[in-house]
C-alpha cells in the first residue's frame, strides 16, 4: 500500500483514535527530543562562551605578567620601561592636515638668496673655434664647505721694564691650552646640535689634522661656560615671568653612575633642562624658583598649605600680618622650629618647605598667571594647572577588556573623546562663551556614561573629577591641549642619553643641560645656533650678531 502525505487536518480526519494518539505521542516525543537538543546546544554554547571568557582573562593576565617582566628586565639594565600600548594617534587624526585632506604646499627647492652670499668668483674659460662670438656668462652657484686646519704661531713681544719686571704681549681672547675659538665653537656645535660623542669627535679632529686628546675635548665642552650658564638661567627666568603657559615633563638620566631625572620646562619661545637626583614636587618648585634661594611665607604660601590640608593648628602658629622672608633654608627651618614644628619629621616639614618655595616664586613674580600643562604627574600639580588630553586618552589604551562587549565599550568611548578633542581644537581657533558652555555640557555627558565595565567606569569617573584641569582651555584658549612640545624637546635629550650615556662631573651635567636648552631656545626663536655660539664666544669675524636670548623671549611673549 502506497503512503502519501496529506495536510494535517485531512490526515487527522482520516485517522482512527488509536492512530491519532500514536501520531500525537510521536510529535510530542519528537518535540521533546528537539527541545533537549536545543538545551544541549545552548549549554554547549554557554560553556564555550565561559571558556572563551576565561581564556581572554588568562591572556590579559599573561600580557600583564609579560609586561611586568619586561619592566623588571629594563630596571635591571637601567633602561626606561616600555609602555604596554602604542600611541593613540588622536592628535594626528584630529589635526588640521588630516581634517581638511589637503597637503601643505611643497617647499621650494634649489638655491635661495645665493646671489647675495657669494664669497668667491671664478671665471671659467673654454676653448672655442675661430670666428665664435662671445655671448656673456652663464652663472652657476655652488655651495661648498671649507674645512682646514690652521696652526698659528703667535710671536709675543717680551719686554723688561727698568724695574726688572717682564711684560709679555697677551694672547687673543679665547685662546686657552693651545686651542682657538673656532675649534671650540665647532666642538660645541657638534656635541650639542649634532649629538656627536666625545670619542668620535676626538677621532674626527685627529683625522683632519688637529692633534687633540679626548680629555682636552671634554675640557672644551664643559669648562669656562659661565656665560652660557648665566644666559640659560636668564632664559628660564624670562620665560617663567612672561610666558602665558609652560609645558613640563621629565625623563630618566644617568649621572655619576646613579639614577637622576631631567626635568623639562618650556614654552612657545624657550626651553630649559635641569637634571637633579629627585623629581619630587619640592624639587620641581625649586627649579621654578630658579637661582633664588629664599623662602617666603605670604598669602600664596598659606593658600598652598590650605590646599595641602595641613593641620590648621600648625598654620595658626605661623600666621602673621606681614609676610615673612628668609634668606635661605637655615633661618627658615630655625623659624619653623621656634614655632613648635618638628623639622625632623619629613612628612610634617615637606609641605611647609614646598609652601615656602612657592611663596618665594610668587614673591619674585615667577610663573605669574601662567598655566602649567603636564601629564598628570603629581609633582607638577601646582599653581594654575592643566592636564594633557593625549595622556588622558592614553589611559583607555591601558585597559585590557576581557570580553568583546567590554572592548566595544572602550572603542565607543575613544571615538567620543576623539570627537570632543577635535571640538576643543575648533574652540581654540574661535573661542566663545556659548561654545564653552556647550563643551562643558558635552564633557559631563561623555564622562557620566556608565557601561557596566568596572575599570572603564572608574576611569571615566576619575577623569570627570579632573574636569577643571582638562577644560582649562575654555578659560585660557592659548593653553595647549597636550604636552607634545615637551616630549619633542625631551626627545633630543633622550637621543643624546642613548648615544653618549650619562655624565660624570657636575660641570658635564650642567654643560649638557645648558647647551641643549640654549640650542632648543635658538630653534624656537628662529636663530642659528652656529651664529649664536660665534657671537657669545666673541669671535670678531662673525658678522651675525645675536641679541640676548632672555630679552627676545620676553619680547615674543
Amino acid at each position: 500500500m502506497t503512503k502519501r502525505r496529506l495536510p494535517m487536518a485531512e490526515h487527522a480526519d482520516t485517522l482512527s483514535l488509536k492512530a491519532l494518539r500514536e501520531l500525537v505521542t510521536g510529535l510530542v516525543e519528537r518535540a521533546d527530543r528537539a527541545d533537549a537538543r536545543i538545551e544541549k546546544l545552548e549549554a554547549e554554547n554557554q560553556r564555550l562562551r565561559d571558556e572563551n571568557d576565561q581564556l581572554r582573562l588568562e591572556n590579559t593576565r599573561l600580557k600583564i605578567d609579560n609586561q611586568l617582566l619586561r619592566d623588571e628586565i629594563a630596571r635591571l639594565k637601567n633602561l626606561p620601561p616600555r609602555p604596554p600600548f602604542r600611541p593613540s594617534g588622536m592628535e594626528k587624526a584630529t589635526g588640521g592636515k588630516t581634517l581638511t585632506g589637503k597637503n601643505p604646499a611643497p617647499r621650494p627647492r634649489g638655491p635661495k638668496n645665493d646671489t647675495k652670499r657669494v664669497t668667491r668668483e671664478e671665471v671659467l674659460a673654454v676653448n672655442v673655434p675661430p670666428g665664435s662670438r662671445f655671448k656673456g656668462y652663464k652663472d652657476c652657484f655652488v655651495r661648498d664647505l671649507v674645512l682646514r686646519v690652521e696652526v698659528v704661531r703667535y710671536r709675543r713681544e717680551c719686554w723688561v721694564t727698568p724695574e726688572g719686571d717682564t711684560i709679555i704681549a697677551p694672547l687673543p681672547v679665547g685662546i686657552r691650552g693651545g686651542f682657538g675659538l673656532n675649534l671650540r665653537r665647532f666642538c660645541l656645535m657638534l656635541h650639542a646640535h649634532g649629538q656627536v660623542t666625545t670619542q668620535r669627535m676626538t677621532t674626527l679632529l685627529n683625522d683632519v689634522g688637529v692633534e687633540i686628546s679626548k680629555r682636552q675635548v671634554v675640557r672644551l665642552l664643559t669648562e669656562r661656560l659661565d656665560g652660557f650658564h648665566a644666559e640659560d638661567a636668564a632664559v628660564l627666568h624670562a620665560g617663567l615671568v612672561s610666558a602665558p603657559y609652560v609645558t613640563v615633563d621629565d625623563t630618566g638620566a644617568r649621572h655619576a653612575n646613579r639614577n637622576f631625572y631631567t626635568t623639562h620646562i618650556g614654552g612657545e619661545h624657550f626651553t630649559a633642562f635641569r637634571t637633579t637626583s629627585s623629581k619630587s614636587r619640592l624639587n620641581f618648585l625649586a627649579l621654578l624658583r630658579g637661582n633664588y634661594q629664599d623662602y617666603v611665607l605670604n598669602d600664596a604660601a598659606f593658600t598652598f598649605l590650605e590646599d595641602r590640608q595641613v593641620d590648621p593648628a600648625l598654620l595658626a602658629r605661623l600666621s602673621t600680618h606681614e609676610p615673612q622672608r628668609f634668606a635661605n633654608q637655615v633661618p627658615f627651618l630655625a623659624y619653623l622650629a621656634e614655632k613648635g614644628i618638628d623639622i625632623f619629621d619629613r612628612d610634617i616639614i615637606r609641605p611647609f618647605a614646598e609652601a615656602g618655595i612657592w611663596g618665594s616664586i610668587r614673591h619674585h613674580g615667577l610663573v605669574g598667571n601662567a598655566v602649567i600643562v603636564s601629564d598628570d604627574a603629581g609633582q607638577f600639580r601646582v599653581g594654575t594647572h592643566a592636564l594633557c588630553w593625549v595622556h588622558a586618552e592614553r589611559l583607555l589604551h591601558k585597559l585590557m577588556p576581557a570580553t568583546p562587549r567590554q572592548g566595544k565599550h572602550v572603542e565607543t568611548l575613544r571615538e567620543l573623546i576623539w570627537l570632543f578633542y577635535k571640538q576643543l581644537k575648533n574652540y581654540q581657533r574661535s573661542p566663545g562663551r556659548r561654545a564653552a558652555r556647550g563643551l562643558q555640557v558635552r564633557f559631563d555627558r561623555i564622562f557620566s556614561i556608565r557601561t557596566g565595565y568596572r575599570d572603564l567606569d572608574q576611569l571615566l569617573l576619575r577623569l570627570k573629577r579632573r574636569k577643571a584641569e582638562l577644560l582649562r582651555v575654555l578659560e585660557r584658549p592659548e593653553t595647549p591641549l597636550n604636552t607634545n612640545a615637551s616630549e619633542r624637546d625631551l626627545r633630543g635629550f633622550v637621543i643624546k642619553r642613548k648615544i653618549s650615556g650619562g655624565t660624570v662631573s657636575r660641570n658635564g651635567r650642567q654643560a649638557r643641560d645648558s647647551m641643549l636648552g640654549l640650542m632648543k631656545t635658538c630653534q624656537k626663536l628662529g636663530l642659528s645656533f652656529w651664529h649664536y655660539l660665534g657671537d657669545r664666544l666673541g669671535m670678531g669675524d662673525d658678522d651675525h650678531p645675536v641679541p640676548p636670548l632672555p630679552s627676545m623671549v620676553a619680547a615674543r611673549a
